[in-house]
């Protein structure tokens, strides 16, 4: 699964990042935001850790089988939670995604440390790319709009007398509770996880 080693710590880098920014929307007064938060930061650290390059660190045989019973919980998880939020959905393929990638790692250790691909079920691997290439489409598609609707919301706001950052009902919103930077994390795992799946 582990490329060449300065794009595989970019991948490190990219979902370490999101997933402590996800960390730090857990802190939400918003009962639905931090569970899809949590889940959301196990899927960053997670991803983070299965693209360190194997030329620094080549996991143990345990550590496969570990990965999949982990995303195996988060998937069975993210199964209850979608009977309230379609949501969660998402993080069900992403859980699914991961035991998958540990499966295809723990059978095949080897050829993926030498970075060589087709260990995995081409049309399984293929059902996922789809997937999460028409999730990165649709989530750069929304984020858009977001950021300037947002570019938009503060400029009005700045004209308000008397509305500061203190005050009650001024539409300040702290880092962790910002929606267009938790679309833009969710868009950056669903870049990262088809880098991942195009090397099996």
């Amino acid at each position: 699964m582990h490329g060449p080693a300065s794009p595989g710590w970019l991948l490190v880098a990219l979902c370490a990042a999101t997933g402590a920014y996800c960390l730090l929307r857990m802190r939400s007064p918003v009962e639905e935001q931090r569970r899809a938060a949590g889940g959301e930061a196990l899927m960053g650290f997670g991803m983070a850790a299965m693209a360190v390059p194997a030329a620094v660190f080549t996991p143990p045989a345990w550590a496969w089988p570990g990965y999949a019973a982990v995303f195996g919980a988060a998937a069975l998880r993210a199964l209850w939670s979608a009977r309230t939020s379609p949501h969660h959905l998402h993080h069900l393929v992403g859980a699914g995604a991961m035991v998958y990638m540990s499966v295809v790692m723990a059978a095949a250790p080897e050829s993926h440390h030498h970075g060589h691909a087709g260990s995995g079920i081409p049309l399984l691997t293929g059902v996922l790319l789809l997937y999460f290439a028409g999730y990165v489409l649709l989530s750069g598609a929304r984020l858009v709009p977001a950021v300037t609707a947002t570019a938009v919301a503060g400029a009005g706001g700045g004209a308000g007398a008397g509305a500061g950052p203190g005050t009650p009902g001024a539409g300040v919103l702290r880092w962790g509770d910002r929606p267009e930077l938790a679309r833009a994390c969710r868009l950056s795992m669903g870049m990262a996880m088809v880098a991942m799946l195009l090397t099996l």
